[in-house]
């Protein structure tokens, strides 16, 4: 009797593992610009951009995407976007000085708005985040000592600089895939963190309270040259979370490129299970089936774990991850790439 009974033990086993196999399928994009922005709104609505003044937006989960070029921006990157609907999102353009700088398009991207250029020469623009229509955050590069956090409430027609703990010199954040910085919460608690790198980086800066107040932690991610340090963070809750990153100059180098917290960040501990397979750009938290995605350039990996170890299961490069609700997922990568994953 126990034989029958083992071999169906194995049998839902296998199927178990068959059951949360994953890989991305390739869409059509219709460009070849490096994309590192990508904003799901919805199983269906998803926006993306990248070099050359480039933003993509499907209306049907990426069954056909519809790319073309701000007017006027062909020289800008646009390393972010944020999007809340299928009418309304933001771009963010990353590149020394007046080449940071903010668009809003409330038509689909029929008009594009320029809402704000970055008025410091040696400023630069890593990250944009928006908590609803009227909120938001953008993080930029060290002026004056401190990094630069502006946060908005009327949707970005006018912004504000909050004063913040010192940089550490040579530290500075990674506009890699728009998510070193991380806005979670509503009114009345409107949490802030983002990452930095950097020799003196791999530290995690939090706010309670919308960007007023701040507390800085360090973390064990690596911080050895101008390219290491955090590139990506994401949460499950308000205790779970998981930082990401590495070297992208060493993208085969899985050392000090991943940390979890427990406590909301007060603390950060490097896992002792096996590491992401390489550097890596960007990570997200998929609530449904309570999985951890992240991606590189030298491939994704999985954690069921909450991040304490990690399996590859792609080679391709992407830079970026958007999820929408329902456990949907695209990448972005260069080249144009854009890829949903699939489960089977």
């Amino acid at each position: 009797m126990g034989y029958p009974i083992l071999a169906l033990c194995l049998m839902g086993v296998a199927a178990a593992s068959a059951a949360v196999a994953q890989n991305w399928v390739a869409q059509s994009t219709g460009t070849m610009a490096s994309l590192r922005g990508v904003s799901a709104v919805s199983p269906a609505v998803v926006w993306a951009s990248g070099a050359g003044g480039t933003y993509l937006r499907t209306l049907d989960g990426g069954a056909t995407w519809q790319a073309a070029l701000v007017p006027g921006a062909g020289d800008l990157d646009f390393r972010g976007v944020r999007a809340l609907d299928s009418h309304t999102a933001w771009l963010m353009s990353s590149g020394p000085g007046a080449k940071s700088r903010i668009y809003k398009t409330a038509d689909g991207g029929a008009h594009w708005a320029p809402l704000y250029t970055n008025p410091d020469a040696g400023g630069f623009f890593d990250a944009l985040a928006f908590w609803d229509a009227r909120r938001g955050v953008v993080l930029g590069d060290p002026v004056d000592g401190q990094f630069v956090i502006l946060t908005t409430d009327d949707g970005g027609q006018t912004w504000q600089r909050r004063t913040l703990p010192p940089a550490l010199a040579n530290e500075g954040a990674f506009a890699a895939s728009n998510s070193c910085l991380l806005l979670r919460g509503k009114r009345g608690k409107q949490e802030v963190w983002f990452g930095t790198g950097g020799p003196s980086g791999g530290r995690v800066f939090h706010s309670n309270d919308g960007g007023r107040h701040w507390d800085v932690t360090g973390t064990p991610l690596r911080r050895d040259g101008a390219g290491a340090g955090i590139f990506s963070l994401a949460f499950a809750d308000s205790r779970r979370g998981v930082a990401v990153g590495g070297d992208y100059g060493k993208p085969a180098d899985a050392a000090g490129n991943v940390a979890v917290t427990s406590n909301g960040g007060r603390a950060w501990d490097e896992p002792a299970g096996a590491h992401p397979n390489g550097y890596r750009s960007a990570v997200a938290f998929l609530p449904g089936r309570k999985v951890w995605l992240a991606v590189g350039t030298s491939g994704s990996d999985i954690s069921s774990d909450g991040g304490k170890s990690w399996k590859p299961f792609d080679s391709g490069a992407y830079n970026a991850i958007g999820t929408a609700a329902g456990d949907a997922v695209w990448a972005v990568g260069p080249g144009g790439r854009i890829a949903r994953l699939q489960w089977r």
